[in-house]
């Protein structure tokens, strides 16, 4: 995707939020927005997300896209599940592909329990929750998430943290803005900084910014839906340091520079999907 001369403004007389961005986002890049409250990071997430159009320029090649919002309208009356299967036809999933994705989800994101609850009268946590899952539903080739994390509890941070890593692994773009600064530290492909003016630079992302570290960087990924068979061919992957399979699950030790492959290959394989990753600390420290 291709974000050609691209400016937004909110009325002729108004001031230039974004004004004159021309950047690619590439698959398979992770892709962190920076700035100031204020300088414009959920008015170009929108702007790439196609739910505003920009004053100026185009965005070109844009795939299939999965949007969380800053602010969900969690005051819809429909209950949860039916939100999400009507999102799932709106996404081209139809029938049981539709249910199943909807049900995976909710499973994975904390929220099975209350699918059949108004989101009116779901907490601010569950309905973002319920917004991350419609995000989610069709395996979006770009997925942009604008502080998509506040309000979720832990696990359901690791969550999407892992969802997040599935999809720039399975080749898909991802684009966020997140008040943590350690979010996804040691994945990040690239750094869009806006400046508060309208302009936004691009850097990469960088070790000592949350990049891809050196060579003794080390992620910890636990996959769920492996059998106790999977452990040898995870463990001969290049790149892989350790793997112990147990109840299902499989921890997995990898080189950060491995970890993209390493997830590419393993979720082809049915029923496995990432259930947390976090980065090793460094003896030490």
């Amino acid at each position: 995707m291709r974000l050609e001369s691209v400016g937004k403004r909110y009325g002729l007389r108004q001031p230039w939020v974004v004004r004159d961005v021309s950047l690619d986002a590439a698959p398979g890049r992770l892709i962190r927005l920076e700035g100031r409250n204020g300088s414009g990071k959920s008015t170009l997430l929108r702007v790439a997300a196609g739910v505003s159009l920009p004053s100026t320029g185009r965005v070109t090649g844009r795939p299939h896209t999965g949007y969380v919002p800053e602010r969900f309208p969690g005051t819809l009356p429909f209950p949860a599940r039916e939100y999400l299967l009507h999102m799932a036809r709106v996404h081209g999933l139809r029938g049981t592909s539709g249910a199943r994705r909807a049900d995976e989800w909710l499973e994975r994101l904390g929220a099975a329990g209350y699918a059949t609850q108004p989101l009116r009268a779901l907490s601010k946590g569950m309905c973002q929750k319920v917004a991350i899952a419609q995000a989610l539903l069709s395996s979006p080739g770009l997925l942009v998430l604008d502080e998509a994390w506040t309000g979720l509890d832990q696990a359901a941070r690791g969550a999407l943290d892992a969802a997040a890593l599935e999809r720039v692994a399975d080749g898909g773009t991802v684009m966020f803005a997140d008040h943590e600064q350690a979010r996804l530290a040691g994945r990040i492909s690239e750094r869009w900084q806006l400046d508060g003016t309208g302009r936004v630079s691009a850097a990469p992302g960088g070790a000592a910014d949350g990049g891809v570290a050196g060579d003794d960087s080390v992620l910890v990924v636990v996959l769920a839906g492996v059998e106790p068979a999977g452990g040898a061919p995870i463990a001969d992957m290049p790149g892989v340091l350790s793997c112990s399979v147990d109840a299902g699950h499989a921890t997995v030790r990898v080189a950060a520079r491995a970890c993209d492959e390493v997830l590419r290959r393993v979720l082809s394989w049915d029923g496995v999907h990432v259930a947390g990753v976090r980065q090793e600390k460094a003896a030490g420290r």
